[in-house]
């Protein structure tokens, strides 16, 4: 597994949230997670294009960052699932505020990024 050989740079709010949440499908995952899609499972049926190992790693950083917690049950077969601890709970309004600019700069923003295709 790759390990960091660099400290990373800290010194902002942005750095901070960077460091945190970077990862193609963190913000996904903690988005479907408050929506009630707890198990890794359905977290993967809601997001196809990632792998399940992707999936797996990002859940744990998120743990590791205090966003989530994982709940591990004690049957056969194990059964898993993941919650956001309050400190996630706080990402959610800024996750969605980032969502609705989205929704309201769509038309632009899918041209500025298939343009990159069309070369």
């Amino acid at each position: 597994m790759y390990e960091r050989k660099i400290l990373p740079n800290l010194n902002c709010g942005l750095d901070l949230i960077g460091e945190v949440l970077y990862g193609k499908w963190k913000i996904r995952l903690l988005w479907f997670i408050n929506e009630g899609f707890q198990r890794p499972s359905e977290l993967q049926r809601k997001i196809p294009d990632a792998t399940r190992r992707v999936l797996n790693i990002q859940l744990k950083e998120l743990e590791e960052h205090g966003l989530v917690q994982k709940k591990i049950y004690p049957v056969v077969p194990p059964k898993v699932e993941y919650s956001l601890t309050e400190f996630g709970k706080t990402l959610i309004p800024v996750i969605s505020v980032l969502g609705q600019w989205g929704d309201e700069n769509e038309e632009k923003l899918r041209d500025i990024i298939m343009k990159r295709f069309e070369k």
